[in-house]
């Protein structure tokens, strides 16, 4: 195998690890692509979807319960509040987009992020613990997810998945699996939609300059290591907190503020 395809499957796994965990998949493709050579935005969107191809595999039962005995009332409510955050997100995204509301996805302001994220995160299981637990998904919360969704997305290295998560148990959905799931379910139309509309955007282009057999490994690779990645998540938030997330953001963002201070990696 081409040295360039096994850089390919490493820059995969590195995605398909940190896409779901709330450590920021941006932030850690953006130190891999220094070293291993940096790929267009067409090919950081697709491996994305090769994650959330994963987390459909893994919600399929959840998914098609829903969609298949969408009369029960607790149903359609689950599924009107998933649509209510995904619209949110769309406008409020392709708004964004055209306004420009985007951070640079360049060291420094994505090392901040980290470190500003795991701080948060540690205050925000701090309140949250203090909360009765509850695993019902209001209008509220709905509302805030998809709000969340898109601040991930200008601010890059906040982690959309820690982000979403950590709004939803502040705002009512203190239990963690609930939120969780609600997080990740919403981010399955949401990443969908923007690896179409990538991808889109390329084709129209031609798609000439795109290595397409590169991309299909490394979306591969992200896949199967999501799923294994994923799986464990949820069965380590039963019985952890997210704190040892949030203590690896602040160490590896002060590393990478450290190194760029150093000129040992482009800020």
């Amino acid at each position: 195998m081409p040295v360039t395809y096994l850089n390919d499957i490493l820059l995969g796994v590195i995605e398909g690890i940190t896409e779901f965990l709330p450590i920021s998949s941006t932030g850690h493709l953006l130190v891999a692509q220094h070293w291993l050579g940096a790929r267009s935005d067409t090919y950081n969107i697709v491996i994305q979807a090769g994650a959330i191809l994963a987390v459909t595999l893994i919600y399929w039962q959840r998914i098609t319960g829903l969609l298949l005995n969408w009369r029960r009332p607790e149903n359609r409510d689950y599924l009107i509040k998933l649509g209510l955050a995904f619209g949110i997100t769309a406008v409020l995204g392709l708004l964004a987009k055209k306004l420009g509301f985007e951070l640079p996805t360049t060291i420094q302001p994505v090392a901040w992020a980290l470190v500003l994220g795991g701080i948060w995160m540690i205050a925000a299981e701090y309140f949250a613990a203090r909360k009765p637990d509850c695993a019902t998904i209001t209008l509220r919360v709905a509302i805030a997810v998809g709000i969340a969704q898109v601040v991930a997305g200008v601010f890059p290295g906040l982690s959309r998945s820690g982000t979403t998560i950590f709004v939803a148990m502040l705002l009512g959905t203190s239990n963690r699996a609930a939120a969780t799931e609600f997080a990740f379910l919403v981010g399955i139309p949401t990443m969908y939609a923007a690896s179409a509309y990538e991808v889109a955007k390329q084709l129209q282009a031609g798609a000439a300059s795109e290595d397409w057999t590169a991309l299909g490994v490394a979306f591969i690779a992200s896949t199967i290591t999501a799923f294994v990645s994923v799986k464990w998540l949820l069965t380590y938030i039963r019985t952890h907190d997210f704190r040892i997330f949030a203590y690896y953001r602040i160490a590896f963002g002060g590393l990478l503020l450290v190194l760029a201070g150093a000129g040992l990696i482009t800020a």
